[in-house]
């Protein structure tokens, strides 16, 4: 009888070892609302197909970082020697975000924008949306490091956005990174509203001059003047803008599509994965939930309102400028936000609500790919000033 006993006794200790290990041991109410918030995430990009291939990697990326696990087990994100440590230094140092921007640089066309310079003017007064983000977070007593790293969520550039607040903030940057992608997946509900209120009937119907057809040699020497004018005036963008153009000179040049086809194709697809899984696995219940969070979704919902509110206000302004013939549709004003095509599509849709033959989207995309420029320029700006 007492080698049964201490047999049930041997049995029960270990395993009541084995259960402390368990990620039901160490469970609490904030992994749960965190898996329920990757669920939602999982939810909307595979049921509403709101941008799917950044919410699946982010919504499987929180849950993976919300096992509750025993420290010391060398397999947290924030554990030393652990693989998804390793995977998350790409995110911490900045690798992974001008990797990303090459990628964009390769698959963009600048033609647009090439065609009609003015439009650029509608990419950087969008950026008005970082600026007043930095204010309002200044005013709520974040650091100015802490405010600018923010606000460029406005510019609605998840990768601009994480390698602003890995320099800055990187304390805030799950926070600020899940915020980034959340309002760009967002986009074809939050802006049409506040198009719809800033622009009458009349503006809505305004047709554009079809844009003009540009030269090879104009396409080859965009990316290289830009890069120059914009890295000389804010040369901490460099990492982002030369990336930027680097790979739209990939693309443009017609001698090395091998390289341009890589660039928009495996590699942006593999960085993709690993900046949504690690920064996802980042948010981790212990401490993203935290008041600081809420704030930064709050600002982030302002910055983005604010970016697209100055963008179709400048359009409204500036027509009083332009003659009659020259006017830019105002719905276009909300493709300065760099949430590139989304919100040009937003200024497509919500122009064919008012007229089915008034196609606007290469018009918005002239706008929606200098605001990529713009935000990587603002972000460059913030942390020249603030780093």
């Amino acid at each position: 009888m007492e080698h049964s006993g201490s047999f049930l006794t041997f049995i029960g200790e270990h395993l009541q070892q084995f259960f402390s290990y368990t990620a039901f041991a160490n469970l609490t109410s904030g992994h749960l609302i965190m898996i329920a918030v990757g669920l939602i995430f999982i939810y909307l990009a595979i049921v509403k197909e709101y941008e799917p291939m950044l919410l699946i990697p982010i919504g499987f990326g929180i849950l993976v970082g919300n096992i509750a696990f025993t420290p010391g087990l060398k397999i947290g994100i924030y554990e030393t020697g652990s693989v998804l440590n390793y995977l998350y230094f790409g995110v911490l140092q900045g690798v992974y975000p001008p990797l990303i921007f090459l990628g964009i640089g390769a698959m963009t066309d600048f033609s647009a924008l090439i065609s009609n310079p003015k439009l650029m003017l509608i990419g950087a007064a969008a950026q008005f949306g970082i600026f007043g983000a930095y204010a309002i977070a200044l005013l709520l007593g974040f650091s100015p490091s802490e405010a600018g790293a923010i606000a460029i969520i406005g510019g609605a550039d998840g990768p601009t956005a994480i390698f602003l607040s890995s320099k800055l903030a990187p304390e805030l940057m799950g926070a600020i990174a899940i915020s980034a992608y959340s309002y760009m997946a967002l986009v074809p509900v939050i802006q049409p509203p506040i198009m719809r209120l800033l622009t009458n009937k009349r503006e809505r119907l305004i047709r554009m001059k079809p844009p003009r057809s540009v030269s090879k040699t104009e396409k080859v020497l965009f990316p290289i003047i830009g890069m120059l004018l914009t890295t000389f005036i804010v040369p901490s963008g460099l990492p982002l803008l030369g990336m930027l153009f680097f790979g739209n000179l990939l693309k443009e040049s017609g001698v090395t599509k091998r390289l341009a086809d890589t660039a928009k194709g495996a590699l942006i697809d593999i960085v993709t994965i690993l900046i949504g899984l690690t920064v996802g696995a980042s948010t981790q219940a212990t401490t993203f939930l935290t008041a600081k969070s809420v704030g930064i979704f709050a600002l982030g919902a302002a910055s983005f309102v604010i970016a697209t509110t100055a963008g179709v206000l400048f359009v409204k302004i500036f027509n009083i400028f332009l003659k009659e013939g020259n006017k830019i549709n105002p719905l276009i004003g909300n493709s300065g936000v760099s949430a590139v095509p989304d919100s040009a599509r937003v200024s497509q849709v919500v122009g064919l609500e008012y007229d089915k033959t008034n196609h606007l989207l290469m018009h918005a995309m002239g706008p929606n790919v200098a605001g990529v420029i713009g935000s990587a320029v603002a972000a460059g700006i913030l942390l020249g000033f603030l780093s």
